[in-house]
């Protein structure tokens, strides 16, 4: 199975770098199923209905969220009438919506999305994500009921990723971080077969502040005092994440890249095989 995953979509830039470059880089990269993580997408906090709408029109199968998944309200009802978009799945057991779902793709195979919070340097508390991964991974072995089994790991620390990774190796075929919105250079495929990156970037503007416009983030750090809000820069965007191929029989990993297109970090030619 070829598997494409974009990095959060920030504000307006990220979304129209999505809706004009996905549905091209898709068909040339003859994506099987595509995910791309939305939690920023309207106005840098959270996602709307309307923009969902507008992520799955460009060419995304599931949309994923994360810490801020509730922070436009209209999600709170809207997430559990569009099954396609994920929430983390050790968020608050009251929350709407589901953190873990079974999609096929236009083949009819399976591929499981999961999502989770990580706890290191997050903002409040949430539940354990490996305890939490560990029960899904159990009900859903690879290779079995799922051809494919992507993890977006969703924190701050860099070594919690890098940790998930090696707990789900040899029981998902890619697990790839997000939150930070800075891309690593780390793409690899662990001893187990899992496909691995600690963070996919964001989908944005990067002449900005991990994706803010950079007045208002430079005068806090110089100063330690706000004046105005942070607003999402809106120049040209890059679309950032990484693309994976996969096993179908056992739903290990055979290959790996980084993707990056488009804005200030598109790849030469030869860095994205296609």
């Amino acid at each position: 199975m070829r598997i494409l995953f974009l990095g959060d979509v920030m504000g307006r830039a990220g979304r129209r770098a999505i809706s004009e470059g996905l549905p091209a880089l898709r068909a040339q990269l003859r994506a099987d199923f595509v995910i791309v993580n939305g939690e920023n997408a309207s106005n840098g906090m959270g996602l709307n209905a309307a923009h969902a709408q507008d992520i799955f029109d460009a060419g995304a199968d599931c949309v994923t969220l994360g810490d801020h998944a509730f922070d436009q309200k209209d999600m709170l009802v809207h997430i559990d009438k569009d099954s396609r978009i994920i929430r983390p799945l050790n968020y608050a057991k009251s929350a709407p919506g589901r953190g873990a779902r079974l999609f096929s793709d236009a083949r009819g195979r399976k591929v499981l999305v999961v999502q989770l919070l990580g706890q290191v340097f997050m903002k409040r508390a949430f539940d354990d994500p490996f305890s939490a991964m560990d029960a899904v991974l159990r009900a859903y072995p690879m290779g079995g009921q799922a051809q494919a089994i992507v993890v977006d790991m969703h924190c701050e620390a860099t070594s919690e990723k890098m940790g998930m990774g090696h707990y789900c190796d040899g029981r998902a075929s890619l697990v790839v971080g997000t939150h930070t919105h800075v891309p690593t250079a780390d793409a690899q495929i662990l001893p187990g077969g899992c496909a691995y990156l600690t963070d996919a970037g964001m989908c944005g503007d990067y002449n900005s502040v991990i994706g803010m416009e950079k007045t208002e983030p430079l005068r806090r750090f110089v100063t330690g005092m706000p004046k105005s809000r942070f607003t999402p820069a809106e120049g040209p965007a890059t679309l950032s994440g990484v693309f994976v191929e996969t096993d179908d029989q056992t739903g290990k990993a055979v290959d790996i890249q980084m993707v990056r297109i488009g804005g200030r970090l598109t790849q030469s030619p030869q860095g994205l095989t296609i």
